[in-house]
């Protein structure tokens, strides 16, 4: 659910929502900021097999064992040949119920300030990774696409759960 969790104000005073921004095959994404524990560039990954399709593997954050989310394949779009093996490529780490999650992006951009009030709700089109939007903003670059992270790792945080209690 999109709020201004910290009650910031974006330009001219109004409630707004500090986000951070990423490209993923040409789309805007981003995600409240206050999720983000920390930002990575070119990890290299253990392969998990039999993982939810979306997880690219596992990373190891000092000792702490880290899914790895190709935002790619959980919001249903192409795979990039170029950066196959996740070079060039960025990981976003989050925190979403006390688990660390690290989402694949392409390409990181910013911190904005997104006012509420120009949030609109998303689409209904039926596509892969709709379930996780919750709304756009629009930009001079086209629709942002704000992400909910509870709902973006949900069926990824259950297999991980799953796994844990074996």
């Amino acid at each position: 659910m999109i709020a201004a969790a910290d009650g910031r104000a974006g330009p001219g005073g109004e409630p707004a929502m500090r986000c951070c921004a990423f490209q993923v095959a040409e789309r805007w994404f981003a995600i409240d900021a206050s999720r983000i524990t920390e930002v990575l560039r070119e990890q290299r990954t253990t392969p998990v097999p039999l993982a939810h399709p979306a997880v690219r593997g596992l990373l190891n954050l000092r000792g702490r064992i880290v899914p790895v989310i190709d935002m790619r394949t959980r919001l249903g779009l192409a795979m990039a040949t170029d950066t196959a093996d996740g070079a060039g490529r960025t990981n976003i780490v989050i925190e979403v119920e006390d688990e660390a999650f690290s989402l694949l992006v392409d390409r990181l951009a910013d911190v904005v300030e997104i006012p509420l009030r120009s949030i609109e709700p998303p689409t209904t089109a039926d596509r892969p990774g709709q379930d996780a939007i919750d709304g756009v903003w629009p930009t001079r670059f086209g629709l942002m696409h704000l992400l909910d992270t509870g709902r973006l790792v949900a069926g990824i945080a259950a297999a991980t759960a799953e796994r844990k209690a074996r």
